[in-house]
């Protein structure tokens, strides 16, 4: 078996060059982040070659832990090659990463991605200079519209078969830093990888922890380093990294010719990046998403899949027809037509909202706009105690939580994380869609500022929190540096568009087929029988079903927020398993949802869905990434409270204001709203510094 890692900084195209590579369908963002661990997938055509991506990394110095998972792979699995990707519009960054791999010992393919966009901006690559100057073979290539990969995969395979224990041609430091790496050679053990020689003993001279920690300290070592320190006036690491930069400058003067000319990238950043244009036009185009995907072109839509599929008329009508016409069991027609196509259908209708969405937050992903977004955002999330390294998973987050969690990873300060990992649920993802449009539709009239108004209370309640978190003595902490680079801005192909559209999708419509499936049967039989009069069975009215016990037991506890019935509070539960299963509920228990809401207690139960604690899956996801009971019954918890709190907020004044008059929910929300003002402003805590 021939294994191939690609290896590359953040977001040079690794995972779209890996897809093109397997066929496979990892998710791909136009930002650093994406991929947080190595995923494996056979190349096409080769049933015994193996395409490893691992998570973009900067340098074989790891700080956070998708680094280390990179570095570890390419040390301790060994690889046969490493195909190395590179940013054609950053080399002098990512070349960094190249000089270093060249000393791992494992043959090295250079990738030049994105060379169509430096051709775009009228530079020139001279790559048969860079293959010189590295001693690696060098293919010029656009994973994006596929130019050279087919014959750049060729040569990787071949390379791995017949060149296995060649290295590459790596660069050499100046004579007094090579003179050390050589003296630390010699001292590692006899039964060190001969390949991996220079590079552990280059570790070494850095004082890497892990490689360190794994040799142990050597008799003259430190001696010699700080002796060669001494001499350059710099700190070993710094020395290191100075001389591979000047290597690589001395390079790229001999093989790369610039054009002159302002890239479009830079022109278009001068606007959407601009100090006070910024987040104006984000707030602008995020509005027009889903008052687009929602209000307008999704919701009709919406519309006629409801009136001519599953209408009066339509699924429902022919299914019940045909059912009485061949005489089955009464119970069984019911449970097919209410349970199954009521609960089904009414997630379903809303598929055309959730294409429309999908296909525009991927445009945005890909052509490069949303990682502007993360370092707009850096600056304001800097204030409360979060980075643009935390809106990164609020990104993934607006497909589906759980990658939204996972990205959470790539965060190396430990409180950030969990802040982070507790907040992102916040945001609307695709499960959450198909109940903003239900009340937008059924108690707003399909008003044009319901769906973006549910975007925004999630960034708010992201906010709030990190401001409230980030003051209490378990979050407290300066806030981690933020580093990113910004790709160049590019028109995504219709391919890379449809497929990421395409797999979200495809996950919903699957939820619908199995849990929503499940989960409709289960509402049905509960909202049908009962005990009543003694004996259990099918009942005449709901209101005497096992659903209606289960729900009076627990409404109660939400009628401060306005939806105290036993329906609503019922679909609140099952929203735990997945939260388009509020709709089937709906769909089942419901002729009409404006039977049971008001429009204000309608938008209190949307708040409150929309920040409680997230669907089973998102709640396993955050178990895992924070591998402790503790912390994760914390994240539920706050969770819970906040929203329950807004949401009680939101409600007793709007009823207050509305001529509701002055009640004890009433005095109840201006106590929340005082201690939460108290919280925002009150100082932050500081460790008592130690005697």
């Amino acid at each position: 078996m021939v294994k191939i890692a690609l290896a590359g900084n953040p977001n040079c195209g690794k995972t779209m060059l890996f897809n093109a590579l397997t066929g496979s369908n990892q998710y791909v963002g136009n930002w650093a982040g994406v991929t947080v661990e190595a995923k494996e997938g056979r190349l096409k055509g080769e049933s015994d070659v193996v395409i490893a991506d691992l998570p973009g990394i900067y340098s074989l110095s790891p700080y956070t832990p998708e680094e280390i998972v990179s570095r570890n792979y390419l040390v301790n699995e060994e690889p046969d090659a490493i195909l190395n990707i590179i940013d054609g519009t950053n080399l002098e960054r990512n070349l960094y990463l190249t000089t270093q791999l060249c000393e791992i010992g494992i043959p090295v393919i250079m990738a030049i991605n994105m060379i169509d966009i430096v051709r775009k901006n009228g530079d020139v690559i001279n790559s048969e200079e860079i293959s010189e100057h590295f001693g690696c073979v060098c293919f010029e290539i656009s994973a994006l519209k596929g130019t050279g990969v087919k014959k750049c995969a060729k040569k990787a395979v071949e390379l791995a078969r017949n060149n296995k224990g060649v290295p590459p041609v790596h660069h050499s430091f100046d004579d007094r830093v090579e003179s050390a790496i050589h003296f630390i050679s010699a001292l590692l053990p006899d039964g060190t990888d001969m390949l991996h020689k220079r590079y552990y003993a280059t570790k070494i001279f850095e004082r890497d922890r892990l490689v360190v920690e794994d040799f142990g300290n050597f008799n003259d070592v430190e001696s010699l380093i700080k002796d060669v320190e001494k001499y350059y006036d710099d700190d070993s690491e710094s020395i290191i990294a100075d001389q591979r930069y000047k290597y690589i400058t001395s390079c790229i003067d001999e093989c790369r010719t610039k054009s002159g000319k302002t890239p479009v990238s830079e022109k278009i950043d001068s606007i959407v990046t601009n100090k006070y244009l910024s987040l104006p036009i984000f707030a602008l185009i995020m509005f027009g998403v889903y008052y687009l995907s929602v209000s307008t072109l999704g919701g009709s839509l919406a519309e006629l899949i409801e009136a001519h599929i599953f209408g009066e008329n339509g699924i429902p009508f022919i299914a019940e027809s045909f059912l009485n016409k061949v005489a089955c069991a009464p119970w069984l027609t019911s449970l097919i037509v209410d349970g199954i196509i009521a609960g089904v259908g009414a997630v379903l209708t809303f598929v055309p909202q959730i294409i429309v969405l999908f296909i525009f937050l991927s445009f945005l992903e890909d052509c490069g706009y949303m990682s502007r977004i993360a370092f707009i955002m850096d600056k304001l999330f800097r204030k409360f105690g979060l980075s643009g390294k935390s809106f990164i998973p609020i990104l993934v987050g607006t497909g589906c939580g759980v990658p939204g969690i996972m990205s959470s990873r790539t965060i190396e300060n430990v409180n950030e994380r969990r802040m982070t990992i507790i907040t992102t649920t916040f945001i609307p993802c695709g499960a959450k869609l198909p109940v903003i449009a239900l009340i937008a539709s059924a108690l707003f009239g399909k008003a044009w500022w319901v769906a973006p108004s549910a975007y925004f209370i999630g960034i708010a309640s992201i906010i709030c929190s990190g401001i409230l978190l980030k003051k209490t003595k378990l979050f407290s902490g300066e806030v981690s540096p933020f580093v990113m680079e910004l790709p160049s801005y590019h028109m995504p192909t219709l391919k890379s568009v449809a497929r990421a559209t395409w797999d979200r999708t495809w996950s919903y419509i699957k939820k619908a087929g199995t849990i929503i499936l499940l989960a409709s049967c289960g509402v049905w039989f509960l909202s049908t029988f009962g005990f009543y009069g003694g004996k259990f069975g099918m009942v005449q009215h709901m209101d005497h079903s096992v659903l209606a016990y289960i729900g009076n037991f627990i409404r109660d506890i939400f009628i401060p927020l306005g939806f105290g019935t036993w329906q609503a509070s019922v679909a609140t539960l099952l929203g735990l398993a997945a939260k388009e299963e509020i709709v089937g509920v709906f769909g089942v228990l419901y002729d009409n949802i404006g039977e049971g809401f008001t429009a204000l207690s309608g938008y209190s139960f949307l708040i409150f869905n929309l920040l409680c604690a997230p669907c089973v899956a998102a709640m396993s996801a955050i178990r895992r990434e924070m591998n402790s009971v503790k912390w994760t019954a914390f994240a539920i918890s706050y969770q819970c409270i906040f929203a329950y709190c807004t949401s009680l907020a939101v409600y007793q004044i709007a009823l207050f204001i509305t001529g509701g008059g002055m009640t004890m929910g009433t005095i109840a929300a201006l106590i929340i709203i005082t201690i939460f003002i108290f919280m925002l402003f009150r100082k932050p805590y500081k460790a008592k510094a130690s005697k």
